[in-house]
């Protein structure tokens, strides 16, 4: 079977011993380990208001992470769209762009990233337009799209109209990419001739169905004359498939919390993860996760990547390196997430 390329997609996750400025410092070095293996792109997400969780704005971390690496493309996955306004997503990007040609992408979501309340503060806290924002999700991305390009947009206001750009002499464009995590996305990258990504590693179900519906609706456009996409999956690469499965189980129980609508918490350590267990009854929603997941020796997740390539028909693979840390592990680093990328690249 043949090796797809590899990408990465960074959370930039918080441990207990972490402090935000900790594992900001680890994202960036595990990003110049994805750039010295050969890795494609290396895409961070957007969500609020989660103490494991410090990607809380891609731009200001792709500007960081594009400065700090020399060839990878880095990206959004993604930028929740309803959340802002369309003009300052354009503007954010097209200035990364023109400060790294070639190296940006821009993904685009239209879930919240985040809990109701925060949502509401995102969305409403500057006037925002709230649940408006979600329905035209279809018209945000186009506006986005004309903004960013060298043309611009005319737009009309009080029945006068002006050209509107991101930035006023575009050489080049970011590549606009959708992300979702359900049919909706999927039918609207088709329509629009544009990639489209599901979310593999954060569902895990209905991957297959979306990609089929995507690539059926595709419609040619300026931007992509045939379907362009990749699968996400969640990563823990050791030595051994028992240590492997060790440094999952941090954040499996963070999955585990999210999934039965338990509080959250920043990373757990392994020996904490340890030590709290799997509660019995909640054992078969574990496994049922982790077997969507690839955890395991080099050999091993290497031969399950490709399957997984293969069974989706797609020649990239997005990782996300979940492998927590052992106590003792300088705050600033992780080891096991940079380790889970050198031991897939080699």
């Amino acid at each position: 079977m043949t090796s797809p390329t590899l990408s990465v997609l960074d959370l930039v996750p918080v441990r207990t011993d972490q402090t935000t400025s900790d594992a900001v410092r680890a994202s960036l070095d595990l990003a110049r380990v994805a750039d010295e293996v050969g890795a494609a792109r290396y895409w961070v997400a957007e969500h609020h208001n989660m103490p494991a969780v410090a990607a809380t704005n891609p731009p200001v971390l792709i500007g960081l992470l594009a400065a700090a690496t020399s060839r990878i493309r880095v990206g959004s996955g993604g930028v929740m769209l309803p959340n802002h306004a369309p003009l300052v997503v354009a503007e954010q990007f097209s200035l990364l762009e023109a400060a790294f040609p070639g190296r940006i992408d821009l993904g685009i979501g239209r879930a919240p990233g985040t809990d109701p309340v925060t949502s509401y503060a995102l969305r409403h806290g500057a006037g925002g337009v709230g649940d408006d924002a979600v329905s035209r999700f279809p018209e945000y991305v186009d506006n986005v799209a004309a903004m960013m390009a060298p043309e611009g947009v005319g737009v009309s206001v009080q029945g006068r109209t002006q050209s509107l750009r991101a930035t006023p002499v575009a050489a080049s464009v970011p590549t606009l990419w959708l992300l979702g995590s359900s049919d909706y996305s999927a039918r609207l990258a088709a329509e629009r001739g544009l990639p489209y990504v599901f979310a593999h590693h954060f569902s895990g179900q209905g991957t297959a169905e979306a990609l089929a519906l995507y690539r059926e609706g595709f419609r040619p456009s300026e931007v992509l004359d045939a379907p362009r996409t990749f699968l996400t999956v969640n990563a823990a690469v050791a030595p051994t498939t028992e240590e492997a499965q060790r440094l999952a189980l941090p954040h499996l129980q963070m999955m585990l919390a999210l999934r039965t609508g338990q509080p959250l918490s920043a990373q757990r350590l392994v020996e904490e993860a340890e030590e709290v267990g799997i509660p019995e009854q909640q054992q078969p929603l574990v496994e049922a996760m982790s077997r969507r997941w690839v955890i395991g020796d080099p050999e091993t997740a290497r031969a399950r990547i490709a399957e997984l390539a293969a069974e989706h028909g797609v020649d990239e693979v997005m990782v996300h390196p979940v492998a927590s840390a052992y106590a003792g592990t300088d705050p600033a680093t992780s080891p096991a997430r940079e380790q889970t990328l050198r031991l897939l690249a080699s």
